[in-house]
């Protein structure tokens, strides 16, 4: 999810265990939790350094091994220090674990997002989506917002209700994976497949995006009410048709990211003037019958790479909300 709903999820959390006399009794044990779960709800996002080594390795390393397996264990000792700075030592299992929690929990809304995470490694690299909540949820920021003011006004006590909090939270991510559930099970109808279908949520949650991978052509479009409305089409690469000219770019770095990471990819060469532009699109994500994440390799005419730009090509606000 995004940076402000993991760090407000992270003081929301920090309440939560205010539901322990042991850290309620103490301020600067409630601080001390409250400091380890805002750096756990956000530790496993700390891959973001990766951006200084450039797109590609931002890419292929973001919502990886700092998202994977055993990362919570690693992040939550950072507990123990924390511990030991608010001069509550005898406390510092509780901060740990509460920091474990808050880097879980981070982990967990990734999985439930469109985008995907690496967190079976390092069991597996396969990249993990359960296409239910959008990057950034409304109705669950507006919850926890609520409680945090309820909080600091001092009208609510924060442990019990942030339990409440937390239960409407899950009782709420239930509710969408059961809905994307019966959606996912509604297209495999629709075009007979098994398989290949992905969601994107919109962000209110009314609709749904998809793509479905339908053999020799993949079809895009939305679902909502029920009614399935196919709003694109776009066929699969003919890789003998296309393979001097891709593969004189696939050793680009951005090239290799994209494809370590996407499921489906479209492959579309276009031939310009000077030379060519080789665009690797990942299908899921898709905008007014447009794939704008994806590398775009430029070409010259004896099939020189001259550069290439890997990344969103949409503004924040637009869809799809990955």
């Amino acid at each position: 999810m995004d940076t402000a709903s993991h760090l407000l999820f992270g003081a929301t959390l920090g309440g939560l265990a205010m539901l322990d006399p042991a850290l309620a009794a103490q301020p600067t044990a409630m601080l001390a939790v409250w400091t380890a779960t805002l750096l756990g709800s956000h530790a496993p996002d700390f891959d973001t350094v990766m951006r200084f080594k450039g797109q590609a390795a931002y890419v292929r390393h973001h919502r990886g091994i700092t998202h994977s397996l055993p990362a919570p264990a690693i992040w939550s000792l950072l507990g123990l220090p924390i511990a030991w700075l608010y001069g509550v030592p005898e406390l510092s299992w509780q901060v740990v674990g509460w920091m474990f929690v808050a880097v879980c929990f981070h982990v967990l809304l990734d999985l439930f997002n469109s985008f995907g995470v690496q967190c079976a490694r390092p069991v597996s690299p396969k990249w993990l989506h359960l296409d239910t909540l959008c990057l950034f949820e409304p109705y669950l920021f507006a919850l926890h917002a609520s409680g945090c003011i309820l909080w600091a006004s001092g009208i609510a006590e924060p442990g019990p209700m942030f339990a409440i909090i937390y239960a409407i939270t899950a009782l709420y991510i239930g509710w969408r994976l059961r809905i994307s559930r019966k959606v996912k099970r509604l297209l495999r109808e629709h075009f007979g497949i098994r398989t290949g279908i992905t969601l994107v949520p919109s962000m209110l949650g009314y609709s749904w995006q998809f793509t479905a991978d339908c053999g020799d052509h993949y079809a895009a479009g939305t679902v909502a009410g029920g009614v399935v409305t196919i709003e694109t089409t776009v066929s699969k690469s003919d890789d003998a048709e296309l393979a001097p000219v891709v593969r004189a770019a696939m050793n680009e770095e951005g090239v290799k990211a994209l494809l370590s990471f996407s499921e489906r990819v479209h492959v579309n060469v276009q031939e310009k003037l000077d030379g060519y532009e080789v665009t690797w699109s990942d299908v899921r994500f898709w905008n007014k019958q447009q794939m704008p994440f994806g590398v775009a390799v430029t070409l010259d005419s004896d099939m020189k790479v001259l550069n290439h730009r890997l990344g969103w090509n949409k503004k924040t606000w637009e869809p799809p909300h990955v």
